[in-house]
């Protein structure tokens, strides 16, 4: 589920995982795959640039309205928007311990990619960072670098509810480590969770 994180120009925003069987991320109104997230990560590691930026493919759901009713939908009771027709075809379980993030939900990505498409239009995701105020900007919600970290942290732990048994898709495993050995100034201090 996605959990608020502060953001140093939007205040509290929605970011993370909405579905148990994709590796689709969103961020308020802005929808990016895990892979591409985490691919993009990686790049930035990789910056010589004090200020870099990068991109990866995303949708944008302009009207909030279309974006679904996400405690609605995991409850069974309203399915709105796309994340209505995500619970849809993909329903929230019935037993509580089958409540855990799936590691092969990359495998749901072109489902996923064609139930969005009535809702939003595609679009780049940017994520700027500025070395003078420390700061990495998302889809235009800038974040100092400890929230930034927080994005990653959670990302790495497959967010709430976790990833199933511990095991991550490669995708994160490669962010991880790309993170933990960069020397760009972004990632200074970085450390994800245990």
């Amino acid at each position: 589920m996605p959990l608020a994180f502060e953001s140093a120009s939007h205040g509290a925003v929605a970011f993370g995982f909405f579905n148990i069987d994709s590796d689709m991320l969103l961020l308020e109104q802005e929808f990016f795959f895990a892979d591409d997230f985490c691919d993009g990560i990686v790049r930035l590691t990789e910056a010589e640039e004090d200020d870099a930026a990068v991109g990866w493919p995303g949708y944008r759901i302009e009207d909030r309205a279309e974006v679904g009713d996400l405690m609605g939908a995991i409850h069974g009771v309203r399915f709105t928007g796309f994340i209505g027709a995500t619970y849809e075809r993909f329903p929230f379980p019935e037993r509580r311990e089958d409540f855990v993030q799936k590691p092969e939900g990359a495998e749901n990505r072109d489902l996923f990619a064609q139930m969005i498409e009535p809702f939003a239009a595609q679009r780049t995701v940017r994520l700027d960072c500025e070395r003078a105020g420390e700061t990495a900007t998302v889809a235009g919600y800038r974040f100092d670098r400890a929230e930034f970290h927080r994005l990653l942290d959670y990302v790495w732990l497959g967010g709430y509810p976790r990833w199933r048994d511990g095991v991550r898709p490669d995708c994160v495993e490669r962010m991880a480590a790309a993170a933990i050995g960069s020397g760009h100034w972004l990632f200074e201090q970085i450390e994800l969770s245990r």
